[in-house]
């Protein structure tokens, strides 16, 4: 009698370090790897909006997950090295953020188990990440950062209203900036713009490439491209000696007072639909089965510099004079 109460008080010692054992296991937070290109404001900000979203959605960062950020400084070469360390961690999802990022992550991560989702990516179909805009690819959805490029062009025209021609400066050997520009040149005619596009694929090239502008544009457009815009400094400053003023697809600079405006999506807002997608994952929906998320018009939104204006030689026309959106 004395043995099995023994025995029997062992198994329910064993079975409550057991279920203790499983309670922690199961208390354990979920792992997710963020994978950055470099630090940016919008990138930075895409990474932000993805926590908030997974936050208010049940996934609270420290408790239910936790996050191994990395990035690159926008070092290509080093991607696939950073992917692979995040992948070390053992994550149960990645969270990749602009289009290089992305695709080599795709390939690294085939056949892994770990689920990805994107963000600032402007085209994940001519990346090809996902097969359409209707569905998400294999272990692989997100949400993309795509400008309502009439929307820009409308905005242009407001600011600049005998401009013409439109100058798209753009890295030909990224997908995301090559796809911009073709929809840039759909958009154009009906928008009254002609394009002009000039490839810039090495950020020295920027001061020769942007003065190779002068009196063929009206405008330069600073478009949502990895090399593009973390040099827009440097762009602005060879358009503002070319006498050729700025609309830049981000506000940062704008508030800074080195570019005169822009026309931007809230990178905030796409990290929030890319952590409103990544919950749906962790809760069990199949990435092929979620579509790719595009930012609406109401995420847009317009600044102008009064400053950089006044240094470009523009006058803000009185249209704009109570839209709500100059800073000084």
């Amino acid at each position: 009698m004395r043995n099995l109460k023994s025995g029997l008080m062992s198994g329910l010692v064993l079975a409550g370090a057991l279920a203790v054992s499983l309670g922690a296991a199961v208390a354990d937070p979920i792992k997710i790897g963020v994978a950055n290109f470099g630090e940016h404001p919008q990138l930075n900000a895409a990474v932000a909006g993805f926590k908030k979203a997974l936050a208010d959605n049940g996934y609270v960062d420290g408790k239910d997950v936790v996050f191994t950020e990395s990035h690159t400084n926008f070092d290509a070469s080093l991607v696939p090295q950073m992917i692979a360390k995040l992948q070390a961690e053992q994550p149960k999802l990645m969270y990749t953020v602009t289009t290089p990022v992305s695709q080599i992550a795709k390939k690294a991560l085939a056949g892994s188990g770990i689920n990805i989702v994107f963000s600032a990516v402007t085209d994940p179909v001519a990346a090809k990440l996902v097969p359409s805009w209707e569905a998400g690819d294999e272990g692989m959805t997100g949400a993309t950062d795509l400008q309502d490029v009439k929307a820009v062009m409308e905005f242009t025209k407001k600011l600049l209203p005998n401009a013409k021609r439109f100058g798209v400066p753009y890295n030909p050997g990224e997908a995301n900036d090559v796809a911009l520009v073709e929809k840039i040149k759909e958009a154009a005619p009906a928008a009254g713009f002609e394009v002009v596009e000039v490839g810039i694929d090495n950020v020295n090239d920027i001061q020769q490439r942007i003065a190779s502008l002068a009196g063929k544009v009206d405008v330069i457009y600073g478009p949502t491209s990895n090399l593009i815009q973390p040099a827009i400094p440097a762009v602005a400053a060879a358009a503002r000696q070319a006498g050729i003023p700025v609309v830049n697809a981000d506000d940062n600079a704008v508030r800074d007072g080195v570019v005169p405006a822009s026309f931007a999506v809230n990178y905030e807002q796409v990290g929030i639909n890319a952590g409103k997608i990544a919950a749906e994952i962790l809760k069990g929906k199949d990435p092929k089965t979620i579509a790719p998320s595009r930012p609406a018009y109401e995420d847009h939104a317009a600044t102008i510099s009064k400053k950089a204006m006044a240094a470009f030689g523009i006058e803000i026309p009185a249209s704009l004079a109570d839209c709500g959106c100059i800073v000084d």
